[in-house]
């Protein structure tokens, strides 16, 4: 049974939250509701959504009080919950779960103790700062930041206004967070980058990283990530990114706009990832190469160079055009069969040559 998550101590009606998402009521309009639940569990007073057709059947079997659907569904049969039909109901219900993490942050204010906050740094309004946390000189923090336990700013660094470090993130010296911004648990931003100059004797001597990290305006970074800092420059997340968790970006990497990356991902040095890009899980991107806006990068690709096309789509390691991957692919499952044909074919024209002889 998954936790009870309550509207912030609230009541809400089906007709307050159909105003708050544009929907419309279909059904009792005071319908009440003061908690979440998933569709097959929720109870009388939570408040669910259906998306996924896979899940109708629990429409109609559901103790919720209130559901958020698509308006194009259909009922098959009658139902004892109050619907809220709007265009989209995924988006509809993530726009309310944003609202409701807004008004629990709202109540997270204060400054917690044991903590260090230098007496060079400077704090916005309505700022929390959770125990154990140590905020170094010339930090400068934007309003309504929320800075979890034993999060660690390094000097001079620069959270904006509403962002969200949560607990045990670390971001070294000199690196930017953009408003809006959420960095999970346990990342890391702004450690040196993997840069090491190969000696005569066969030692390696390590090249000073003395650039930073630039995190742009709505990223979202998950749990356990590494972002090094840029030898000279900086390594760039640009506005609207969203890693997940457990990602390498390498030192002088640049992430365009609204580019998502699934787990386990690594980019290696100085290459630039277009905008809007999707970068399945476990792939691997070599250094000093270009990936193209809207380019899709299959799970489990490695790949070696750049991508050039716009929107083009690879798989594979090395990786190659994921049209071309899927013929192949095709023609590998044949070969059995093809196998079979060739070896009748030489029995065949064995049969004949005797024949002749």
């Amino acid at each position: 049974m998954l936790p009870k998550h309550s509207l912030s101590n609230m009541t809400f009606s089906a007709a307050q939250i159909a105003m708050l998402i544009n929907g419309k009521v279909d059904g009792d309009p005071n319908a009440s509701v003061a908690s979440f639940g998933r569709i097959e569990e929720a109870v009388t007073g939570q408040l669910a959504f259906l998306a996924n057709p896979k899940y109708e059947e629990h429409l109609y079997t559901t103790a919720a009080s209130v559901i958020i659907v698509n308006e194009t569904l259909e009922l098959k049969q009658p139902i004892d919950a109050t619907l809220i039909r709007v265009p989209d109901a995924y988006s509809a219900f993530a726009v309310l779960l944003a609202k409701y993490q807004e008004i629990e942050a709202q109540q997270l204010t204060g400054v917690q103790e044991p903590s260090y906050i230098a007496k060079t740094a400077k704090l916005g309004q309505h700022v929390f700062v959770g125990a154990f946390a140590y905020l170094g000189e010339g930090v400068v923090i934007g309003n309504n930041v929320k800075i979890h336990p034993h999060v660690y700013l390094g000097n001079n660094v620069k959270i904006a206004d509403n962002a969200i470090l949560h607990a045990g993130v670390k971001i070294y010296h000199d690196c930017s967070i953009g408003a809006h911004a959420t960095i999970h648990a346990g990342s890391v931003i702004g450690s040196d980058g993997f840069g090491f100059a190969p000696q005569s004797d066969g030692s390696f001597k390590k090249v000073p990283q003395i650039g930073n990290v630039v995190v742009e305006d709505y990223v979202e970074i998950g749990a356990n990530v590494t972002i090094d800092r840029a030898t000279i420059g900086s390594t760039i997340i640009r506005t609207g990114a969203k890693l997940d968790n457990l990602i390498q970006i390498a030192h002088n990497v640049e992430i365009g706009h609204h580019t998502v990356i699934a787990a386990q991902a690594g980019v290696s040095g100085s290459t630039k990832i277009g905008s809007q890009v999707m970068i399945g899980g476990q792939a691997g991107i070599v250094g000093h190469v270009q990936i193209a806006d809207g380019a899709k990068i299959n799970a489990q690709s490695g790949v070696t160079k750049s991508i050039k096309t716009p929107g083009g789509a690879v798989t594979g390691s090395p990786a190659y055009d994921y049209t071309s991957a899927l013929r192949s692919q095709a023609l590998s499952r044949n070969l059995p069969d093809l196998d079979k044909r060739l070896k009748e074919l030489e029995e065949l024209v064995r049969q004949l040559l005797a024949e002749k002889v």
